[in-house]
């Protein structure tokens, strides 16, 4: 566990219905976690398209269009903010679903999605996913400037 989970100072759940409508909830709900953080521009960039990139794929992809809902817990602290995205959409492990830039392939010659995926985990200082109990659980980690932070994932 991260010192900045140890050291939240604040700690917050949202509970939305799996929809494109409550992504505007979910980015309000991630911007307010950055802020309490103190977390700098580009840190609080990263943090919402890795948030928007996985939680649009639960609801178009995960749901398929169908009932379910979005479960996200965030912990913000001076070191960063960790969330923690829950689903109980089909399996899907962001990890398995990535699909790398090819370089030098023309765009219309790549194979369509994945590339989000890709874009959301390199944006995060750490991302971890697990399927316990019927539900999907990814969790992504960005920490504030100034602390130790990972490399970016190849």
């Amino acid at each position: 566990m991260t010192d900045m989970v140890e050291r939240a100072r604040t700690s917050r759940v949202l509970d939305v219905p799996a929809t494109v409508a409550a992504l505007g909830s979910i980015a309000s709900f991630v911007l307010r976690l950055a802020g309490a953080a103190g977390l700098d521009k580009g840190a609080t960039y990263r943090l919402r398209l890795a948030v928007d990139e996985l939680a649009t794929n639960v609801v178009m992809h995960g749901y398929r269009g169908g009932d379910g809902r979005i479960t996200v817990r965030g912990r913000s602290g001076p070191g960063g903010v960790q969330i923690v995205i829950e689903d109980s959409a089909p399996p899907f492990d962001p990890v398995e679903g990535r699909l790398p830039p090819a370089p030098g392939v023309p765009p219309q010659d790549r194979r369509i999605g994945g590339l989000g995926i890709h874009l959301a985990l390199t944006s995060v200082d750490e991302f971890g996913y697990a399927h316990r109990d019927g539900r999907n659980i990814s969790t992504l980690t960005v920490k504030a400037e100034g602390t130790d932070r990972c490399p970016p994932r190849p």
